[in-house]
């Protein structure tokens, strides 16, 4: 693979210097951004200059702008080659909810520029998208799913796609639409700029960059599988049946702060729901299992300034950009070391301050050690009180004080009964406010019902 080009923060860098199209840079101005992010500075010219880009970034960087304010530069600078529109720029995203953000964007950014876009995914009706389509688009933000369900029904043709775009590559390979990529790339031009990113570089995707890209432009902002550095982790031992007690007291000490909790399954999200609702914390759940819309009023209450505390399978570990998300809990430990980096990125956000807690359980250890190794960092066993917690309703086998791997009954000290001694309570929650950043947002097979997504 070739090198990378390792994108750092130019000093005095504004949004004029890229040289963008008067009405996208009214746009952008209009956002109130000034400032391009790394990623930004590194991948627009190269996009506008025609060069085919393989972007590695982590979540929150400002990667949806990095190509979306390029496409279009790119799509008005060249005439279409029919009278009519066709779609010109195919960006291709593994979820609902980012497909979704990516259009917003879109929207956001062209909304001076004579340019037409949609979005198409799974888990609602086709009838408004398939309207869409016939009015004629430029630009289509997609699914693979509903994209391969459309093209075989014959109302989307990609003979005239220009820009193919695979935003977060490696989560739709994980994903397992690998196979229905493939269908999809067979049928945009090989002549084409093709554009990649992802948060992380697995020899798949560079596998693939190579099969589909042209002498692309390599760029990476930050070191694969790399936390935000502005993120405090920390990682409480508990046992399994003793985590809703523990999410309880920790939401209870947050004093309303914006918090997201992933858990392993679906029904285990709908579960930690009910409890949180149950002790009077007022929550959400959102998985793929829920109706789209569903998915986005727990996403539009959420965003609101009185927010529930939203419940969440890896779904929403992704693409989702939601301002000032303080605390994100890892209820279950994740299976696979990377999608824990996915996770946290939904706090410290565009350089602000974020917290990250994981709830590890004794069979979860091995889980932890993988991240460890995987960001080559030892993550801090929390050993904070909360003044405000009794001590009867604090979890007996909560230890917060237990080295990672050492065995119960060791000589870490242990939580004692009743008799004056004091228990380890849950950890501390911290503050954390996000400013704006222009477009900030294994290999397990996917069952078949995830096409939708």
């Amino acid at each position: 693979m070739r090198n990378w080009v390792i994108g750092k923060k130019s000093v005095g860098m504004k949004f004029e210097n890229l040289e963008l199209e008067a009405n996208l840079l009214r746009a952008v101005q209009a956002e109130g951004y000034e400032t391009p992010t790394p990623i930004q500075v590194q991948a627009i010219p190269h996009v506008i200059g025609g060069r085919d880009v393989l972007g590695c970034a982590q979540t929150g960087t400002g990667k949806t702008a990095a190509f979306a304010l390029p496409t279009m530069q790119r799509l008005m600078s060249v005439a279409p080659r029919s009278g009519r529109r066709t779609i010109r720029g195919l960006v291709l995203a593994p979820t609902r909810e980012l497909a979704a953000q990516i259009g917003q964007s879109f929207a956001t950014y062209g909304r001076y520029a004579p340019l037409r876009h949609t979005v198409i995914y799974g888990g609602v009706g086709q009838g408004a998208q398939v309207t869409a389509l016939r009015h004629g688009v430029d630009i289509l933000v997609a699914t693979p799913g509903r994209l391969l369900d459309l093209m075989q029904q014959r109302h989307v043709l990609l003979s005239s796609v220009e820009i193919l775009i695979l935003d977060e590559a490696d989560q739709m390979l994980d994903m397992g639409f690998l196979p229905d990529l493939k269908r999809i790339v067979s049928h945009v031009p090989r002549k084409r700029q093709t554009l990649m990113f992802s948060a992380t570089m697995p020899a798949e995707i560079r596998t693939l960059a190579n099969q589909w890209l042209t002498t692309p432009v390599a760029v990476q902002v930050a070191p694969v599988a790399t936390p935000v550095e502005r993120i405090r982790q920390s990682v409480v031992h508990v046992e399994p049946r003793d985590k809703p007690h523990l999410l309880a007291h920790f939401v209870k000490g947050a004093d309303g702060a914006r918090t997201l909790v992933f858990t392993r399954t679906k029904r285990g999200a709908d579960k930690v729901a009910r409890h949180l609702e149950q002790s009077g914390i007022r929550a959400a759940a959102i998985h793929g299992n829920k109706s789209q819309g569903a998915r986005q009023r727990a996403l539009d209450q959420f965003r609101s300034t009185k927010p529930p505390v939203l419940v969440a399978t890896d779904i929403a570990a992704r693409g989702l950009d939601i301002d000032d998300i303080a605390h994100v809990v890892n209820f279950d430990m994740p299976q696979v070391a990377e999608i824990y980096v996915h996770r946290i990125g939904r706090t410290g956000r565009a350089g602000a301050d974020g917290s990250a807690v994981s709830f590890c359980g004794r069979e979860e250890r091995g889980l932890l050690r993988d991240i460890e190794r995987l960001t080559r960092r030892s993550i801090p066993v929390d050993a904070c009180q909360i003044a405000t917690t009794r001590e009867s309703d604090v979890p007996e086998t909560v230890d917060t004080r237990r080295p990672v791997g050492a065995r119960p009954g060791s000589n870490a000290r242990r939580p004692v009964g009743a008799g004056g001694a004091r228990r380890p309570a849950p950890p501390r929650p911290h503050s954390a406010a996000t400013p704006h950043v222009a477009g900030a947002r294994s290999s397990r097979r996917r069952p078949a019902s995830a096409r939708s997504r």
